[in-house]
């Protein structure tokens, strides 16, 4: 089972995704939150595999709730949740630590792939997010030349896997396109995280793309 735990000042909306989520067989909702201090103690506490939190909250919002959770349950994914999807928001979630970021108008069935993504250690980014920042935010403001000194440990192979990561390919797909079994790509990604200094395969990619690997050939 994903155990999950669902964070959110509105109590109708953390009723609504608990009525969605348990319709799966594969998830429980083991924890609720109604302020990002609630949500990382809920974490710290229990079991969570996946954390589905809301940006906005009182005492300490979705971000800071983030930077918590990596902090002191490292093994959560944390999805943020959010009604605008801004990218000053989507950017500084992932690098506190979130694992994707989700509009609230996502509907059931994306609501649920996206949480067995998440609990898989795939990314989760909405389609109307990655777009903007990816091409529009990071872009602008990446230090290219602290991305780089960043992957000097890799090792060739490692850099494609990181390259191809960056343009949002799952596993699987990485798989395909460099002739490798998912469970090598799988390695060479786990490899990156620990070279690399990432927290997630999220804030990889953002890497990548600081480094200027999508620009490559």
């Amino acid at each position: 089972m994903i155990r999950v735990l669902v964070a959110d000042d509105e109590a109708l909306m953390r009723a609504g995704i608990r009525l969605i989520l348990e319709n799966a067989d594969d998830i429980e909702v083991v924890a609720e939150a109604g302020d990002g201090r609630e949500a990382a103690a809920a974490c710290r506490d229990q079991d969570v595999d996946v954390a589905l939190v809301d940006v906005q909250m009182p005492v300490r919002d979705g971000i800071a709730a983030a930077e918590d959770i990596s902090r002191l349950s490292p093994r959560t994914s944390v999805v943020m949740l959010t009604a605008f999807g801004q990218d000053a928001h989507v950017t500084r979630a992932l690098r506190a630590g979130a694992s994707g970021f989700l509009l609230k108008d996502t509907g059931p069935a994306d609501l649920i792939r996206a949480v067995r993504l998440a609990a898989g250690g795939e990314p989760v980014l909405a389609p109307r997010i990655t777009r903007r920042l990816l091409e529009r935010h990071v872009r602008s403001g990446r230090d290219t030349e602290a991305a780089l000194t960043r992957l000097d440990g890799l090792a060739p192979a490692e850099r494609d896997v990181l390259r191809l990561l960056g343009t949002g390919l799952s596993n699987v797909e990485i798989a395909d396109r460099l002739y490798l079994s998912a469970g090598t790509v799988k390695a060479h990604i786990s490899r990156i995280l620990t070279r690399t200094g990432c927290a997630n395969r999220v804030q990889a990619a953002v890497l990548a793309h600081d480094a200027g690997l999508l620009d490559e050939p």
